[in-house]
């Protein structure tokens, strides 16, 4: 089954197989109004969309940050309803940057179990590349931050050798950056008190980080459209107009 647009959609036990998760937390927080209900298909079957699985996995990123259910659920209530799973996924990382840095030592079913899905030789040896995971005889040393961001980009039709430089890319600005930012807080904090200093960090780091964020995905956004359209025009016959393709032009989503 499809959605409107074209995308597969996922059955329960697919949903909690990516999200890594059991069948049962994903009807636990449905009934919870935490994800939104499924559309119901044929012989009575729940079928979930990209929109459910960016914002289980959300969930599951407040869960792992130590967050109570109620204050995930007012978290949740404050977020628009249709959101969209990119705008999810900042949501997440936002969460996620709140963590501090954590490296553990994991079996291989744990490293597994945390990735949500198996993982072949050439998987872990692609996760390793990225030093998000170094081998420890039996064991697997783990960056658990960057754990599941690294899994996504297992399935990227890319090669290992432009991950690792876009890696390089993002690494250097947003070092760059950074130290910018808190050199420019640093001034305007110089007179305050300590504590003041310390209560102001606190509070701007969640904001600077979402702020970065989601400059960065609307700037990259556009990017893509223009070189997207610029494409397509490159594609369409001098003095004709090329008959557009569902889902090739336009906007990318979200």
């Amino acid at each position: 089954m499809t959605t409107d647009a074209g995308e597969p959609t996922l059955t329960i036990d697919e949903l909690a197989a990516r999200a890594g998760v059991t069948v049962r937390t994903v009807r636990f927080y449905g009934t919870k109004g935490l994800l939104p209900p499924p559309v119901i298909g044929p012989r009575r079957v729940g079928h979930y969309g990209r929109e459910h699985l960016a914002r289980l996995e959300l969930i599951e990123e407040m869960q792992h940050q130590g967050m109570t259910l109620a204050a995930i659920e007012r978290h949740l209530r404050q977020l628009p309803a249709d959101l969209g799973p990119h705008d999810l996924a900042i949501q997440r990382a936002v969460v996620a940057s709140w963590a501090p840095d954590t490296v553990e030592t994991v079996s291989r079913a744990e490293l597994e179990r945390r990735a949500g899905r198996r993982l072949a030789g050439e998987d872990v040896d692609r996760l390793a590349a990225m030093n998000v995971v170094t081998q420890d005889g039996e064991s697997f040393r783990v960056d658990c931050g960057l754990l599941r961001l690294a899994v996504r980009l297992l399935d990227v039709p890319l090669s290992q050798e432009t991950i690792l430089a876009a890696r390089t890319v993002l690494t250097d600005h947003a070092r760059a950056a950074a130290h910018e930012l808190s050199d420019l807080l640093r001034e305007a904090v110089a007179e305050r008190d300590t504590r003041d200093v310390k209560s102001l960090s606190a509070h701007m780091h969640p904001l600077v980080v979402q702020a970065l964020l989601t400059t960065f995905q609307r700037s990259l956004k556009e990017e893509l459209r223009q070189w997207l359209d610029g494409a397509a025009d490159r594609e369409t016959p001098s003095g004709g107009t090329a008959a557009p393709e569902a889902g090739s032009r336009g906007t990318p989503s979200g």
